[in-house]
């Protein structure tokens, strides 16, 4: 059984998952990520992504995480929970309950263990989007998943009811172009990217949005890039653009970027900065960066 298609645009936070502990979740953290997300003007939000270290949470805490994120938005921005898993039973429990606390979409990569073609993807996510009962969002993230949802896959899926649109984790827009070029007479489907470093430009060729991680810390930076793009500004955009680049390089390094978001936000006092098992703290010189750049900077972070 369907649901109405959820318009989703603009910036949809790819948000942290703030712990205690390795089985505990930091709750009063997460209600104020939260508003300070809302706060930032952000149009959505994305709990348990890779931003939110999914893979590593256990069911319980995944559980947990979705009934607050959702309570805690009370309908004022829209909640697509990544529902991932290499188990369609535990994707698809997950989504009823993400359906059942009230989330408007659910999205999932496909699963990652098994090397898998693309009928079977396909046939994966029409198992999903039929026993979700839900409007399902792809996530193509081979960096994670090991699997390309092929151009043509999306094609196909696209027609599939409940299958409403496609997140892309790739720092690559050929792939974003072909779909885009597939898709084009379908107006209702939904294209978003990943990278905040191609925001941007997704948008001014007839993207819906982005799923950007750097909108944990600094929300309004990549709202105001969003806008400016809708908006074909383009003058306003090259200067957002280089602003956002500067907060890339301020915040990501190695090859763990997930640790300068979780870093930043406990700098500014919204919530823990602890890393599932076995992720790493940056080093001090990291920090230090992560540090300088919210030093000058807080004011318009926190306004």
């Amino acid at each position: 059984m369907s649901q109405s298609r959820p318009h989703l645009h603009g910036i949809i936070t790819a948000m942290v998952t703030p712990l205690k502990d390795q089985q505990t979740l930091d709750r009063a953290g997460l209600e104020r990520l939260i508003e300070h997300l809302i706060a930032g003007g952000v149009h959505g939000l994305f709990p348990l992504g890779t931003t939110g270290e999914a893979a590593a949470l256990p069911h319980e805490l995944r559980y947990e995480m979705v009934e607050i994120v959702c309570r805690q938005a009370a309908g004022r921005v829209p909640v697509v929970v990544c529902v991932t898993d290499n188990s369609l039973v535990e994707a698809t429990r997950l989504a009823h309950k993400a359906k059942e606390f009230g989330a408007v979409a659910v999205s999932s990569a496909p699963p990652f263990y098994y090397a898998i073609t693309q009928d079977e993807i396909l046939r994966y996510f029409e198992k999903l989007a039929h026993d979700a009962g839900m409007p399902v969002l792809l996530y193509n993230a081979p960096g994670k998943a090991h699997h390309t949802i092929e151009p043509t896959t999306v094609q196909r899926a696209a027609e599939i009811e409940n299958i409403i649109g496609i997140k892309d984790s790739r720092l690559n827009m050929v792939y974003f172009h072909e779909v885009r070029a597939r898709l084009a007479a379908r107006k209702d489907f939904t294209l978003l990217i990943g990278p905040e470093e191609l925001l941007a430009e997704c948008v001014l060729f007839g993207g819906h949005g982005g799923m950007a991680g750097g909108s944990n810390v600094y929300p309004r930076l990549f709202v105001e890039l969003y806008n400016a793009a809708a908006a074909g500004d383009m003058a306003r955009v090259n200067s957002i653009h280089q602003q956002a680049m500067a907060f890339c390089r301020a915040i990501y390094h190695g090859n763990n970027p997930l640790c300068g978001l979780k870093y930043g936000l406990s700098c500014l006092g919204i919530c823990s900065a602890v890393l599932t098992e076995p992720l790493t703290d940056y080093a001090a010189s990291e920090r230090a960066a992560v540090e300088q750049y919210l030093d000058m900077y807080r004011s318009n972070i926190l306004a």
